[in-house]
């Protein structure tokens, strides 16, 4: 379910202070019912899984075309990247986020940081710098629940210019599919992948 801006700005988290130049493009609830101390498990399952991989054939033919333009006009080159053309955002952690874990990279993003309750990774490319940001969150039942956004610096007016062409398809198409992959990932995944904070810093 996608949620109001509210419902990210509102909350203390971290990524606040280290994204200020950054526009708030999405946030959404994920259906990832638990207890108080299972971020780990969710950034477990969304950092080793293969999206879109079992998506509809939509979903899978849109993501195939998105990458392939992007190689014939050189949107991904290397020097389009964190390093790159942007600088990482972990060159603006605190001595105390940098000091705790990173968390795991997955392609195409790197991790910049994971908390007890919260994590953020960035990818940038020749169109914008993005944050998937990924909180967990207590609900009105007394459980938690995931919480992602997406946070986007678009690169002058090509970068306005794509994230406003790929907005419908984000939000009608691709966002949709990728709420439910997470949640049957959660759902078929038992309790075996890591599901304890122990060990990581406190928001």
């Amino acid at each position: 379910m996608r949620l109001p801006i509210t419902s990210h700005t509102s909350r203390p988290w971290r990524i606040h202070q280290l994204t200020p130049d950054f526009h708030i493009e999405d946030v959404w609830a994920l259906a990832t019912p638990g207890g108080p101390d299972e971020l780990p498990r969710l950034v477990s399952l969304i950092s080793s899984g293969k999206f879109p991989d079992a998506a509809p054939l939509l979903v899978r033919t849109l993501w195939e075309a998105r990458w392939k333009i992007g190689a014939l006009l050189h949107w991904d080159s290397h020097d389009t990247g964190v390093g790159s053309r942007v600088d990482s955002l972990r060159d603006r952690l605190p001595e105390d986020l940098r000091a705790a874990p990173r968390g795991p990279d997955f392609s195409p993003f790197t991790s910049v940081y994971q908390l007890e309750h919260e994590w953020a990774a960035e990818i940038a490319n020749r169109t914008v710098h993005a944050v998937m940001h990924v909180g967990w969150v207590p609900d009105e039942s007394g459980g938690y629940h995931g919480q992602m956004a997406v946070l986007v610096k678009p690169n002058g007016p090509l970068g306005a210019a794509y994230m406003a062409a790929i907005k419908p398809f984000r939000h009608l198409i691709v966002y949709p599919a990728l709420m439910r992959w997470i949640q049957h990932k959660w759902l078929t995944s038992g309790s075996h992948t890591p599901s304890s904070a122990e060990g990581l810093p406190h928001d």
